[in-house]
C-alpha cells in the first residue's frame, strides 16, 4: 500500500478533490496526530451498485423503519459520531483528527461532502459521510448508536447512487461486515477502470425523491442493472 506524507503540501479541498480524482485519499494514525498522510492501496474496496446485496433480515427491519433517514443535515453530528464511536464495527480506533474534520468540513460547504443520517426520536443514533465527485462517491465513515441504524444509511446511500446514475462506490477497504453486503477488492489497475468511467458522468445525488417509501429504497438498492 502506497503511503506518502503530506508535509511539504498545503491541503485544500480543491486538492483533496484532485487527489480523489487520482485514486488517492487521505488518512492519520490516530486522533491525536495532527499530521495526514496520502493512501493508494494496491487492493481498493468496492461496492459494485450493480450486485449490492441487502441482507432479508435487515430489509424486514426496515420495513418497521425504526429510524427517520435524513439527507446533509448535520454534518458535524455524523463526523463526531465517527470520530468517537469506540464501539464501531468498521475499525479499532478512530483516524480522525482536526484536519480531517476542517477538510471535509469544509467540502461539506462546497457541497462536494454528503451525510445520509438516522434518526431516532429527535435524536442522531447513526449514519455515514463521504464525499462525491460526478459519478463517484468516496465512503469514508460510518456510526451506530442504535441497532442497524448505519446499515439502513449505507441502503438509503445506495438507493440514492443507483438512482442518480452513479457508477463507482468506494469503499477502500473492505471488511467481513461490508462483505455481506457484496462489497468486493479489486486491483488498483482495475479500479483506475471504474473510476475513471465514473469521472466521465454527471450524476445527481438529489434524483432520488424526499418522499421515496421504504420499499422503493429497497427495490432501487437491490436491484441488478
Amino acid at each position: 500500500m502506497a503511503r506518502q506524507s503530506d508535509s511539504s503540501l498545503q491541503i485544500t479541498p480543491q486538492v483533496l478533490l484532485k487527489a480523489y480524482a487520482c485514486g488517492i485519499f487521505p488518512m492519520s494514525d490516530s486522533a491525536d496526530d495532527p499530521g495526514l498522510y496520502w493512501i493508494e492501496p494496491e487492493s481498493r474496496g468496492i461496492f459494485p451498485l450493480e450486485s449490492f446485496h441487502v441482507p432479508r433480515r435487515l430489509a424486514r427491519t426496515m420495513r418497521q423503519e425504526p429510524y427517520e433517514i435524513r439527507i446533509d443535515t448535520d454534518f458535524a453530528g455524523v463526523i463526531d459520531g465517527c470520530a468517537g464511536d469506540e464501539t464501531s464495527l468498521y475499525r479499532d480506533k478512530t483516524w480522525i483528527n482536526g484536519r480531517i474534520r476542517r477538510l471535509y468540513g469544509e467540502l461539506f460547504e462546497l457541497g462536494f461532502c454528503h451525510t445520509v443520517e438516522a434518526w431516532q426520536d429527535g435524536k442522531l443514533v447513526g449514519g455515514l459521510y463521504g464525499v462525491r465527485l460526478r459519478g463517484a462517491f468516496f465512503g469514508e465513515s460510518m456510526f451506530s448508536h442504535a441497532t442497524d441504524a448505519s446499515k439502513i444509511a449505507l441502503v438509503h446511500l445506495v438507493a440514492r447512487l443507483k438512482a442518480g446514475g452513479f457508477r463507482l462506490l468506494d469503499a477502500q477497504f473492505t471488511t467481513d461486515h461490508l462483505q455481506r453486503f457484496g462489497a468486493v477488492e479489486i486491483d488498483r489497475a482495475a479500479y483506475h477502470e471504474r473510476l475513471e468511467a465514473a469521472l466521465a458522468v454527471d450524476a445527481d445525488f438529489y434524483r432520488l425523491p424526499g418522499g421515496a417509501t421504504v420499499d422503493e429504497v429497497l427495490q432501487l438498492a437491490s436491484q441488478t442493472s
